[in-house]
């Protein structure tokens, strides 16, 4: 009986297993405790008609069962997900998932930005004790002409870090452009009492002012605060222009903006940024054209193409007279004429028809008048060509051997050279004329200039020294950077000079006796050999990084200047040389790369200088030079040139150039993207590169 109950038992616990699919019988335990092998059902029923399958060898077979009908088997399927098993699904619940999490992350910003902005407002607060001292309310007098002197600011006691600068040198910087900020930029906070003059409350970003111009940027997001900048070095700003400097006295004689109240600033350290001018080259009629430097500028040639599109949509225009409004004449053709070129051929392009009937399009012109054969004449050839090129594809009408003679109301009157050397007048009507052909100086640099004219021999720029300290001015008191000044060389004049110091520092036999004692009869008196005179050259390039370049070729002119080949020049012969060397000294360009990096150098060099003032021993100072004795000259570095051709873009870098198009265009903009000098300028281009791409330039009247 107990026997037959566990055999059936057995019997239908092995019937279920056949049930099963793909499911080991081991993984069931035991049954009825009996050890079962892992049997899967798949090879159950490949057994024929029955199940006979040995559980244990102390068990016998069970034989003779009744086959399970095939149509009977319940089949018990692992279920299918949607979501993991097809690509479909996969992919969807990616997007899902990505989608969760960008909601999310945008939520959780909304509600940091609000919780910050909430925080920016502030009850109104009222100061009890607010200290300002009396000498900035009411200034003492004096100076040759007994005006107000400003000895304290409104902000002095505004904070503990100002009050402590009170006490510190008075370092004054004329400008708010590239010179200057990068040199604030470099500057140790708390060296220097700051007080930056200008009549400008603002840095511009100048590079990029040709895509304002035409709305493809907004003018803010070129421009930074300079009381932002200034603020870094915990400084103070004066909204004013500086006419004139009082070497002896000290000051610096100021005017305020849009009046005629002057005021002297005194001064310890005086640092003259204050660029350039455009060049007229003597042109008359200059009144009537546009020129573009500043903010006003871009604004004002936005608000003339809007006038005169909407002026040539109205039924009063005249054909004649629509050409003219719409033809749009650059006068120079560096980066800033070919970019402003290339703006509004996109700008006419891209975005006229959008707003304005297509037959504007039509008769829209652009010309460029270039007094070289090309244009773009300081870039590697090959990128003026393909410029040229670019813009005879747009259909751009390149003037090039043109010189203007004239602007009138409404046309531009030129010289145009042709094949055969004849000059033939000409003209071209304009809707805008800009004029982009160079700088010349800033008034104050003029007064500097003749001020100081025993010392200063050009008369375009101050002239500096290595360390760009003024010439003329009190040693180390006075410097000058960026585009109003110019660095000297004069290898020749100087000849003297660095022959006396070569032989002062030689280890040369023939000058150990007498380097002690060099008078200006026994210079004349000295011969060089070859050797010698490469070391004067190399020690020559030391204090004038300018002529390193230049100097690098004496090896090759020494042959010419030695005809009796003795080996040796006289000092005379040196002369002659270093005059030859002179001429191939070429000056640093006008640029905002050029003014940056002096800017930086001169932030350095006065930091250094501050902290160096009270350590130096009177060894290290020669002939009363402290500059020298702590900072290397300054030394240009040309990083390369960039211009923008309309949706292409040129780069002429240190031995390597070349063009292209939308990808060049990208790092074109990620350049000065990276040249930004804040947070909130780059995140504004960002934005207004954005805008451009999704809705158009905009516009509209300004």
């Amino acid at each position: 009986m107990l026997k037959s109950l566990f055999s059936a038992g057995l019997q239908t616990q092995a019937v279920r297993l056949t049930r099963t699919h793909l499911v080991p019988l081991g993984q069931l335990g035991r049954v009825g405790g009996l050890s079962v092998p892992k049997v899967t059902v798949r090879q159950s029923l490949m057994m024929s008609g029955s199940l006979t399958r040995q559980f244990h060898t102390s068990f016998a077979r069970f034989k003779d069962e009744e086959p399970v009908a095939e149509s009977k088997v319940l089949v018990k399927r692992e279920k299918t997900s949607f979501w993991t098993e097809t690509a479909v699904g996969r992919v969807l619940k990616l997007f899902v998932i990505t989608s969760g999490v960008v909601s999310g992350s945008v939520l959780l910003l909304l509600a940091a930005f609000f919780v910050y902005d909430y925080t920016t407002y502030t009850p109104p607060e009222i100061i009890d004790n607010l200290l300002v001292p009396e000498s900035a309310l009411n200034p003492p007098r004096g100076g040759p002409e007994n005006l107000p002197i400003l000895t304290d600011h409104l902000d002095t006691f505004d904070n503990p870090a100002k009050e402590q600068l009170r006490r510190k040198p008075h370092l004054v910087v004329l400008g708010s452009g590239w010179g200057a900020v990068g040199m604030l930029g470099n500057l140790d906070k708390n060296d220097y009492d700051v007080t930056v003059i200008s009549p400008t409350n603002y840095f511009l970003f100048t590079p990029m002012l040709p895509s304002a111009a035409v709305g493809t940027l907004e003018l803010k997001s070129l421009m930074e605060s300079i009381r932002h900048i200034v603020r870094r070095v915990n400084g103070h700003y004066l909204e004013a222009s500086a006419e004139k400097v009082l070497f002896s006295e000290k000051l610096i004689k100021v005017r305020v903006k849009g009046s005629g109240q002057e005021f002297y600033v005194p001064y310890d350290k005086l640092v003259i940024a204050v660029g350039s001018t455009a060049n007229t080259h003597g042109v008359k009629g200059l009144q009537y054209s546009n020129q573009l430097k500043i903010a006003e500028d871009a604004m004002e040639i936005r608000r003339k193409i809007v006038t005169n599109l909407e002026t040539a949509c109205l039924p009063t225009t005249s054909d004649e007279e629509r050409k003219k409004l719409l033809s749009f004449v650059i006068c120079g053709a560096g980066p800033t004429g070919v970019e402003m070129a290339a703006e509004i051929f996109d700008l006419m392009n891209e975005d006229l028809t959008r707003s304005f009937p297509k037959i504007l399009r039509q008769e829209i012109s652009i010309h460029i008048i270039q007094s070289r054969s090309h244009i773009l004449n300081t870039y590697d050839k090959t990128i003026s060509e393909f410029a040229m090129g670019r813009f005879e594809h747009d259909q751009i009408d390149l003037l090039t051997n043109s010189r203007v003679r004239e602007i009138l109301p409404d046309q531009v009157i030129f010289d145009q050279k042709n094949s055969d050397g004849t000059l033939e007048t000409k003209s071209v009507p304009f809707g805008l004329c800009l004029w982009s052909t160079g700088v010349a100086q800033n008034p104050l640099a003029q007064q500097v200039v003749k001020d100081l004219s025993a010392y200063q021999k050009n008369k375009r720029a101050i002239e500096t020294d290595a360390q760009l300290r003024v010439l003329g001015a009190p040693l180390g008191d006075v410097y000058a950077i960026g585009d109003c000044s110019t660095v000297r060389t004069e290898l020749a004049e100087h000849c003297s000079d660095y022959v006396r110091k070569y032989i002062i520092g030689s280890q040369s036999p023939q000058f150990v006796k007498s380097r002690h004692i060099i008078t200006d009869d026994d210079i004349k008196h000295v011969d060089l050999t070859y050797f010698e005179l490469k070391q004067l050259c190399n020690q020559i390039s030391q204090q004038n990084p300018l002529a390193a370049g230049p100097l690098g070729l004496v090896e090759e002119l020494i042959p010419k200047y030695d005809a009796e080949k003795r080996g040796r020049l006289t000092f005379d012969q040196v002369k002659l040389l270093m005059k030859e060397v002179d001429s191939k000294v070429t000056s640093l360009p006008a640029t905002a790369q050029r003014a940056n990096q002096q800017g930086k150098y001169m932030g350095k060099k006065l930091s250094k200088l501050r902290k160096s003032s009270t350590t130096l021993s009177i060894n290290d100072i020669v002939d009363g030079d402290i500059d020298n004795a702590i900072a290397r000259p300054f030394k240009y570095k040309h990083l390369g040139s960039l211009a923008y051709i309309g949706n292409s873009a040129v780069f002429d870098l240190p031995g390597y150039s070349f063009v292209g198009g939308l990808i060049a265009v990208y790092l074109w903009r990620s350049i000065y993207f990276a040249q930004s000098v804040s947070f909130r300028t780059r995140v504004l281009l960002f934005m207004d590169w954005l805008n451009r791409g999704i809705f158009g330039r905009d516009i509209l009247t300004v």
